[in-house]
């Protein structure tokens, strides 16, 4: 049986209105995606986690006697590090006031080889806050670090 006129329009209009939600909810969720930023700690970069990412945070303490700047440009380099790995930090432009040894620290950047290249980079703001995100992702990577030695023990003779 032929379908009339109007139901053809309606089944159509139906039919092109699913197609452009569709389309606009995955623009939303590619640029959502591309948006979302991923912290890490330095041991979880060097266990390979961050691979799958081109952008990311890096968190942890700014190692005593690491910072490096360059007499001739704005460029500073940094070790970060947590409780179980170190992770070299190259960074150009104005750091916080707050930027010193010992302190905890959120860099936004890529990796480049061996090193963390960052955009961006937050200090603390006093000595006894540590970011939620920073804390737990730190505690996350002492534990596997933990697990891992373990592990390692009950290997060995």
């Amino acid at each position: 049986m032929p379908m009339n006129p109007t139901r053809k329009r309606r089944l159509i209009l139906v039919i092109a209105i699913a197609v452009a939600a569709a389309l606009a909810v995955s623009l939303v969720v590619y640029a959502l995606q591309q948006n979302m930023n991923y912290l890490f700690t330095p041991s979880q970069v060097q266990s390979g986690q961050a691979t799958q990412y081109s952008t990311f945070r890096l968190g942890g303490m700014v190692k005593a006697g690491s910072i490096q700047r360059s007499k001739d440009s704005l460029q500073v380099t940094f070790t970060v590090v947590d409780a179980g790995g170190a992770m070299p930090v190259e960074y150009t432009g104005i750091l916080p006031d707050l930027f010193r040894d010992n302190q905890s620290v959120i860099a936004t950047g890529h990796m480049d080889g061996a090193r963390f290249v960052a955009t961006e980079v937050l200090a603390k703001h006093d000595e006894t806050y540590m970011p939620k995100e920073l804390k737990d992702a730190m505690a996350k990577a002492h534990a596997d670090a933990k697990v891992k030695e373990a592990a390692a023990q009950d290997k060995s003779p």
